[in-house]
């Protein structure tokens, strides 16, 4: 499902994630957005996202790089839910680098024909399951 518009929003959200380019990030995200941070941390709204991307990147020591797997876009009503494979590197203990793949999902709504995320859950339903990395 590559041809979908969504497919290239989220491989540029990817692209600004890993480049620290936090505003052009912003521009893929309706204002009354929301971002789990982690299970249980849940921020709304496109300022307060803003500064939960420019935390997460430097928890990674400003080194995360995100990256998409395999994707589904279900879309209907105006909206898309995206499920997809989410590929996380950033730096270990030992000065190398982990990768760690999430099942996500995200929601989309079309406003005046762009494709603006109202949810981003990179944890997917695996916050059904208590503890998350």
């Amino acid at each position: 499902m590559n041809d979908h518009p969504l497919h290239q929003i989220i491989k540029a959200c990817d692209r600004a994630i890993s480049a620290k380019d936090f505003d052009s990030l912003m521009e893929y995200y309706a204002e009354d957005a929301v971002l789990v941070v982690k299970p249980g941390t849940i921020v709304r709204g496109k300022n307060n996202i803003r500064s939960a991307f420019i935390s997460i990147s430097d928890y990674f020591q400003d080194r995360l790089i995100v990256k998409q797997g395999e994707m589904q876009i279900i879309e209907g009503g105006g909206d898309a839910l995206v499920i997809m494979e989410t590929q996380l590197f950033y730096p270990d203990e030992q000065g190398g680098t982990a990768e760690l793949t999430r099942r996500a999902t995200y929601v989309f709504r079309q406003e005046n024909d762009r494709w603006l995320c109202t949810i981003d859950n990179s944890y997917g339903t695996s916050l059904l399951d208590g503890e998350n990395t």
